[in-house]
């Protein structure tokens, strides 16, 4: 069985990210982390659908490295709305991420021999954040090929959803097992609430209404 780290936010693309491995097969330890986000409920259902898909789960700490970091998922400014309107970076993007994020998750799969990461990185429905291109990925994994002992170029980054419409995955999950009502996208839920008007909510909103299925995860 093939060895592979997966990227767990508790999302819907990275829980749906998560159903699709499974369904392939992977024998998968997935990663979370903590780094002061606003949407902190993300890890128990990151938590509960690791459980849930019977995969090996950590959460890594790295609140105090991300001390400093400016956006508003970290309590700098309120989250700005709209912002998928337009063609500038969002402010909830948190600088170098998901560099961050993949550089450990590299380190965890150079250690176990894991050849495969997987992450729910969308370029369709939403491609303000720089660190979500495919030009990004393809990087990283050219950079891990070159840098690590898969020297012969056998590393990979998988991400089966980069070119998906936000209702093609929803599909797909639903399709794979995926409870959404046991996911969350938004920024700033209020008492574990969505708050129903950052982008997230409102492009989460629309998959489902395009896919032309209820989101239960109103009330988580």
């Amino acid at each position: 069985m093939k060895k592979c780290i997966l990227l767990l936010s508790g999302g819907l693309d990275s829980v749906t990210t998560l159903a699709f491995a499974k369904n392939e097969k992977y024998d998968i330890t997935a990663i979370s982390f903590k780094y002061g986000q606003k949407h902190e409920i993300e890890l128990d259902l990151a938590k509960y659908n690791a459980e849930k898909f019977n995969v090996n789960h950590k959460i890594i700490d790295l609140t105090s490295a991300f001390l400093g970091f400016k956006s508003s998922l970290l309590g700098i400014g309120e989250v700005k709305k709209n912002s998928i309107e337009t063609d500038e970076i969002p402010n909830t993007y948190v600088p170098a991420r998901n560099i961050i994020f993949l550089s450990i998750a590299s380190g965890l799969a150079e250690s176990i021999n894991a050849k495969e990461i997987f992450i729910g990185a969308n370029t369709v429905d939403y491609s303000g954040y720089p660190d979500c291109r495919p030009e990004f990925i393809e990087s990283f994994q050219k950079m891990i090929n070159i840098g690590t002992v898969f020297a012969n170029g056998d590393f990979k980054i998988q991400t089966p959803l980069i070119s998906m419409k936000k209702s093609e995955i929803i599909k797909l999950g639903i399709y794979l097992g995926v409870d959404y009502s046991k996911t969350i996208s938004c920024y700033e839920p209020v008492e574990k609430n969505p708050c129903k008007k950052c982008d997230a909510c409102k492009i989460r909103s629309l998959g489902f209404k395009e896919a032309g299925i209820e989101d239960l995860s109103m009330q988580y």
